[in-house]
């Protein structure tokens, strides 16, 4: 018992639980936003937010920008498989991550979340709920969710972490 105590309050053990707090923090706020829409929001419908900016429910089976959607059901495992290999790579890289380096640590944290947020969907209902529209005038981004966003910020960090990186 001792050396597991031990082992949990290791600097390198703490630095990855606090950084995976984050995750999980991102993967709850998800799950959150993604039942409330589903109890309020009609399939399809939109709710007009802002002048940019909707709310709208719907189902996606495949991957960013529906990639695969009509596949056939495959695709489910494929990227539950992907989820499962990013995020223990993720998580193996963040635990050797020297604690200084926070800005890579956090987008490590978000790309985790995220990828876990769709995880959870995909695992539960065997496609992922996306909710949020944005657009102006005729051009519209398609539908995403809360997890979408946080690996997408995540991947502009880890991108501005490399491009800034004196090591």
């Amino acid at each position: 018992m001792a050396r597991l105590f031990a082992f949990l309050v290791n600097g390198k053990v703490k630095h990855t639980l606090y950084w995976l707090l984050l995750s999980a923090i991102i993967v709850g706020l998800d799950q959150f936003t993604k039942a409330l829409v589903k109890r309020y929001v009609m399939l399809h419908s939109r709710v007009r937010l802002l002048p940019f900016l909707d709310l709208t429910l719907v189902y996606n089976q495949g991957a960013a920008f529906s990639f695969l959607h009509n596949a056939g059901g495959w695709q489910r495992y494929l990227f539950i498989g992907i989820a499962l290999c990013v995020s223990t790579i993720l998580t193996i890289w963040l635990y050797r991550l020297p604690s200084e380096h926070r800005l890579l640590a956090l987008s490590i944290a978000l790309i985790i979340g995220g990828a876990i947020g769709n995880f959870v969907d995909r695992v539960l209902a065997g496609q992922v709920v996306d909710f949020i529209v944005l657009y102006y005038a005729n051009w519209h981004w398609p539908a995403f969710n809360v997890a979408d966003s946080a690996i997408s910020v995540g991947v502009v960090l880890m991108v501005w972490d490399s491009a800034i990186s004196k090591n």
